[in-house]
């Protein structure tokens, strides 16, 4: 696996002053707690980096959002997509989590597989990770994404109520290959997130 020095960004509120640009010393020390309540929290480590969500100031007087989950509210739809997305460090940075059958499977192991670096209609039926990151070595934002058998999302609560409350906690580890090097390889350890679908949209990330 290729060693290297990420400046990544993600999904998340986060409780320190921590940024994204910043190399912890301790990543999996400033993560925040596994939680199962709907506390819109999310964290892990990619590469020994802290990835935590930033909202951003917006244009036009609108307001850019760190963390959003696409969904039926009723249920129905085959798939459920969390987006994370850091707008405040100077490499900012962006993170989807697609999860296939989540309404259906409830709580349960997820396999990730293959993301082909799409979403919603035009990605895999199937769970998959991708995300964009500013890559040090190559003085460049690089594309990676989940491969096939790459690792394993648990959901560990989900609760629906058609229309009025979506809750979807989960923990996650795998590998993600950069889409234009098949060598270059990073590893997610230590994801967690916790979600209330209704109050998602009112949570501050700072």
């Amino acid at each position: 696996m290729k060693k290297q020095i990420l400046f990544l960004a993600l999904i998340v509120q986060f409780l320190t002053s921590c940024s994204n640009d910043e190399k912890g010393s301790s990543c999996q020390d400033s993560l925040p707690a596994v939680t199962t309540t709907g506390a819109n929290t999310f964290g892990c480590c990619i590469n020994g980096n802290l990835l935590i969500p930033r909202d951003g100031t917006g244009t036009f007087g609108g307001s850019d959002n760190a963390v959003t989950i696409y969904g039926d509210p009723t249920g129905n739809q085959q798939y459920t997509e969390i987006q994370v997305k850091d707008y405040k460090s100077n490499r900012t940075a962006s993170l989807l989590l697609h999860i296939q059958n989540l309404n259906q499977n409830g709580v349960n192991n997820y396999t990730i597989n293959a993301s082909n670096g799409s979403s919603n209609i035009d990605g895999f039926n199937h769970t998959y990770i991708h995300c964009r990151i500013f890559n040090v070595e190559t003085n460049s934002y690089q594309y990676y994404r989940s491969m096939e058998n790459s690792g394993v999302l648990n959901i560990i609560n989900y609760e629906l109520v058609p229309n009025v409350k979506l809750i979807v906690s989960g923990i996650f580890n795998c590998t993600l290959k950069n889409s234009s090097d098949s060598n270059d390889i990073i590893e997610i350890k230590d994801g967690r997130f916790d979600f209330n679908g209704a109050t998602i949209s009112n949570t501050v990330f700072p």
